[in-house]
């Protein structure tokens, strides 16, 4: 619900933009200036918004696993999704903080960690 009054504001910006470019004689420069409302509105949903709505107010995100990686789990700190792959080709879990375009994008490697192995060394059924 939030994501969508998010879209109607930018959209009423874009349009109040042609409107009073229109009205004041040069529809050029309000189609510019729409365009830059447009394409400000689209990248900050992009890259920060999306993940703060879904947080705060719920919805739907999609993140898909590497190919040849085990995923293992997602936790949040603040407003960031951390979410745990395991390499089995390296023996690796790889911790990693998820942003659109890999923008500030945190990582951590834990060498030699294989969560398929119980405490005694054996894997478990």
């Amino acid at each position: 619900m939030v994501t969508y009054l998010y879209w109607a504001a930018v959209i009423a910006l874009v349009i109040l933009s042609l409107y009073v470019g229109s009205r004041m004689g040069s529809l050029k420069i309000g189609a510019i200036v729409a365009a830059v409302f447009f394409l400000a509105g689209w990248l900050a949903y992009y890259f920060h918004y999306q993940q703060v709505f879904v947080k705060r107010f719920g919805g739907v995100m999609r993140i898909s696993v590497p190919e040849g990686f085990r995923h293992i789990g997602a936790t949040w700190k603040d407003d960031n999704l951390w979410i745990e792959n395991y390499d089995p080709n390296t023996n690796q879990c790889i911790f990693t903080e998820y942003s659109r375009g890999n923008i500030l994008e945190g990582r951590v490697i834990i060498q030699n960690c294989n969560p398929m192995l119980g405490a005694s060394g054996t894997t478990q059924p």
